[in-house]
């Protein structure tokens, strides 16, 4: 575990290709999201591709830092990694409990879905907190003084 915090960048690289297999795998499925009266539809397969290449360019973030040799808060890696890929894996998990209506419980399953869209909402706005969080630790690497290591 100790490890992967050191190197934070493997665990980006690796997540690529497994949210590559969920996108493609999803088929025909959908995202939509209602704001007032407007519906932005996005298909599981762009969504997957956009976050591959924004794991793709932090993963290459990191394996730069790695090679420039500046020293990375193990702090806000742990911080940045548990709220970006656990963030959307719960995500992923709540967008599975959506309730179909029917028409007997109608307005409970209304009510179970308006809070289940709250309870995504604040985990998207963790996951959208992890990643202002991985700016600020590459800056402080810059700033640090580098590595003590042989070579």
């Amino acid at each position: 575990m100790n490890k992967l915090i050191e190197k934070p960048h493997l665990i980006f690289f690796l997540a690529i290709p497994i949210i590559m297999l969920i996108g493609m795998l999803s088929g025909d499925a959908v995202l939509d999201i209602n704001v007032h009266d407007t519906y932005y539809v996005i298909a599981y397969l762009y969504l997957s591709i956009l976050i591959s290449i924004l794991f793709g360019i932090i993963g290459t973030g990191y394996w730069i830092m790695l090679k420039a040799n500046r020293k990375l808060s193990k702090w806000l890696n742990l911080i940045h990694i548990t709220l970006s890929i656990g963030g959307l894996i719960l995500i992923r998990i709540l967008m599975q409990l959506f309730r179909e209506p029917e028409t007997e419980t109608l307005l409970s399953d209304f009510d179970f879905n308006k809070n289940l869209n709250i309870v995504m909402f604040i985990v998207a706005l963790f996951v959208i907190f992890g990643q202002i969080v991985y700016p600020i630790n590459i800056i402080i690497g810059l700033i640090k003084k580098r590595n003590k290591t042989s070579g």
